[in-house]
């Protein structure tokens, strides 16, 4: 029964959805109908619009055509009128002739008219007159652009003064003025610019490129003249001499207008002052830079005026052309930008750089050329100053070489010639100076046996080598026999210490074989110790005073210690020299007896005078002579005085106690001159000629 219910309720459920089929049939019919009916509508709709579509269309398009011929044929028969149209404004300039007004972009507006006409006419009637015509007032407009460029450029073109660029070089590197910003050039208007790029950009455009050649040569005039004044108004501060300048004008400058408050003065002393006040601001961050000490200069009239010597002021001028040299060339570099197309820049700069880099590249090697004439003269003092320039130049080589960039290769060389001169005239000096230690021509030696001439000057000058030991140090490093060397040195030490270490190591070893020579020429052996002794310490001391020492033993460890064994062996050869002494107080085995009744034989009583007689000369010609005997080292000469008190008065006082008492003279103080503490006081007074 129940399976019978379920058949029956299953037939009933396929019954109706038979039925709702059947409604969905008849509704997609209906529909398809429907859609038919529309689509055969539409067919008959665009039957009917389609042809007056296309017929508008092609309406349209003829219109089209109709207003572009009108405009062409209205730009062409433009193209005939142009020239009438702005001759007036080509023929009057970019500035009027009567009132002075600029009218630039109308006249590059008529320019512009122009040259847009030639192109038509070149194109499409090459043969017209208008061509001509066109191309006249473009000739006359572009020479009217070049000659206005150049009026602006004259015009507005001053070169800068020196105490703008004293200013710029002496706070443009000072990293204490943290607060104020370095001077700007500023050497054209920013309007003055505009208008330069303007013109520029039309020529450019148009390919007229003469304006590059004029704004090269203007801008090289001014910046030569920029150079050249500062270098008028250095030497018009040294007093318009070669040689380093007093400040004393400068003081009393300061004086005068001291002494009258409330008074400004003339303007060519307040100019003279703030031109000195610069200059020495510029000396002070010269000096920081270079390591020279800028302390007061000497008077030029304590100095022998050589137009070959070129002392501190005239290094420190050199030193700060170059500095204003290279602010100027940057500023130069940053003045085109706008002005001169970004590819023609190397070349315009070159044209720009060449007389006033040449001027100074000319100054370095006069410098180098004076330098080594110093040098031929064996006058190695006046050389150094060739160490600071290097040293300088070689600091501000990264900035050159930035501001050279993309420049012909002659035209980047160019600083380094001054850097290869330089370096080759220091390297010069320097062999040169030890062999003039090696081939020192004076014969005369002091009388005191003191310090020589020549060991105090060539200890001065390697302690001024110490300021410039980069420098130095990259000289050296030139040479493959220091090279060498170097790589032989103990230890890992910092290069360029290291070799000008082993440069004065060279120098003393020479130094110390032309002493031993000319040391020969003493005739008395004692002086001749003494004056190997003072030499000898005189070196060590000034080689641990300055740090010398630190540098030598860079290379060679036991330095100091084979001067303290020279010294030794000087000390030793001096002692040497008492033997004559000492051979008179020496007690031998010799027996001298007295006999019964207090007499003694007469051999033994000669033998007593002859001791006491030989004594007492001797010490008194060795009192006499080395009372002028010199030892400027305190310590060493109080050493020696006592090394000397030791060796001969206890053997005096066994000698005297021994034979004082004897009965071997009725006259005993023709003999018995001294006693020992006598004897201890002469030897105390040796070395004094006060005594």
């Amino acid at each position: 029964m129940q399976v019978q219910r379920k058949l029956e309720q299953e037939l009933n459920n396929l019954n109706i959805l038979k039925d709702k089929v059947n409604k969905s049939n008849q509704i997609t019919t209906g529909m398809v109908n429907i859609l038919s009916s529309f689509e055969d509508r539409l067919a008959k709709l665009e039957a009917t619009i389609l042809p007056v579509y296309n017929e508008t269309r092609n309406l349209q398009r003829l219109q089209e055509n109709i207003d572009y011929t009108m405009v062409a044929l209205d730009s062409v028969i433009g193209y005939y009128s142009v020239s009438q149209e702005v001759e007036d404004v080509i023929r009057d300039g970019p500035r009027s002739a009567n009132e002075g007004d600029f009218k630039l972009e109308p006249f590059l507006a008529a320019m512009n008219r122009l040259q847009v006409a030639k192109e038509y006419f070149q194109k499409n009637n090459p043969q017209s007159v208008e061509l001509d015509n066109v191309i006249s007032l473009l000739t006359a407009g572009g020479d009217a652009l070049n000659r206005e460029f150049t009026d602006i450029l004259h015009k507005h073109s001053k070169h800068v003064p020196p105490i703008v660029l004293l200013d710029l070089v002496g706070t443009g590197e000072d990293a204490s003025l943290e607060d104020m910003a370095p001077p700007s050039l500023n050497q054209l208007p920013d309007e003055v610019t505009t208008e330069l790029i303007r013109i520029a950009d039309w020529l450019f455009v148009n390919n007229k490129d003469e304006f590059m050649f004029v704004y090269a040569q203007i801008r090289a005039k001014i910046l030569f003249k920029s150079l050249h004044t500062l270098k008028e108004q250095q030497r018009s501060s040294s007093g318009g001499s070669l040689q380093s300048y007093s400040p004393l004008p400068r003081h009393k400058l300061q004086n005068r207008l001291a002494d009258t408050p409330g008074r400004k003065g003339p303007r060519k002393l307040q100019a003279l002052e703030k031109a000195s006040k610069m200059f020495h601001k510029a000396s002070q961050t010269l000096g920081q830079s270079t390591g020279l000490s800028l302390g007061p200069r000497r008077s030029g009239v304590n100095l022998e005026v050589r137009e070959d010597v070129v002392d501190e002021q005239e290094m420190e001028n050199y030193l700060v052309c170059v500095m204003a040299l290279q602010k100027l060339l940057l500023s130069e570099r940053a003045l085109m930008t706008g002005i001169i197309p970004l590819a023609h820049h190397p070349k315009v700069f070159e044209v720009i750089m060449q007389e006033s880099m040449d001027m100074v590249v000319q100054d370095g090697e006069n410098i180098a050329t004076r330098a080594k004439r110093c040098i031929s003269r064996k006058d190695f003092g006046a050389v150094l100053v060739v160490y600071p320039i290097l040293k300088n130049l070689l600091n501000m080589r990264p900035e050159f070489e930035k501001t050279f960039e993309g420049c012909d290769l002659n035209v980047r060389s160019k600083f380094t010639t001054i850097l290869n001169t330089l370096h080759a005239t220091g390297a010069k000096a320097l062999e040169e100076f030890i062999e003039n230690v090696h081939g020192d021509s004076s014969s005369q030696l002091p009388s005191d046996g003191t310090v020589h001439e020549l060991t105090s000057n060539v200890l001065m000058f390697l302690e001024q080598l110490t300021d410039y030991t980069e420098t130095i140090g990259g000289i050296l490093a030139q040479d493959p026999a220091y090279m060498h060397t170097l790589a032989a040195a103990p230890g890992r030490q910092e290069k360029n210490r290291t070799l000008l270490g082993i440069y004065i190591k060279k120098v003393l070893a020479q130094l110390n074989h032309t002493l031993v020579s000319k040391s020969e020429a003493y005739t008395d052996l004692g002086l001749r110790a003494i004056f190997r002794l003072n030499n000898n310490q005189y070196v060590l001391s000034s080689l641990q005073r300055s740090g010398l020492l630190d540098l030598v033993k860079n290379s060679v460890p036991d330095f100091e210690n084979n001067y303290h064994e020279m010294i030794s062996d000087n000390k030793t050869a001096y002692a040497n020299n008492w033997s004559r002494v000492l051979n008179h107080i020496n007690i031998g085995e010799e027996v001298v007896a007295v006999q019964m009744g207090g007499k003694m034989r007469d051999k033994d009583r000669n033998t007593v005078k002859e001791k006491f007689a030989g004594f007492n000369k001797d010490i008194e010609e060795m009192s006499k002579q080395q009372r002028g005997y010199s030892i400027p080292d305190d310590d060493v000469r109080q050493a020696l005085i006592v090394d000397n008190i030791e060796m001969i008065l206890p053997k005096y006082k066994m000698f005297y106690n021994k034979y004082s008492h004897l009965p071997f003279t009725k006259n005993k103080e023709k003999y018995i001159k001294y006693t020992p503490q006598q004897v201890q006081d002469m030897l105390e007074r040796f070395f004094d000629l006060a005594a």
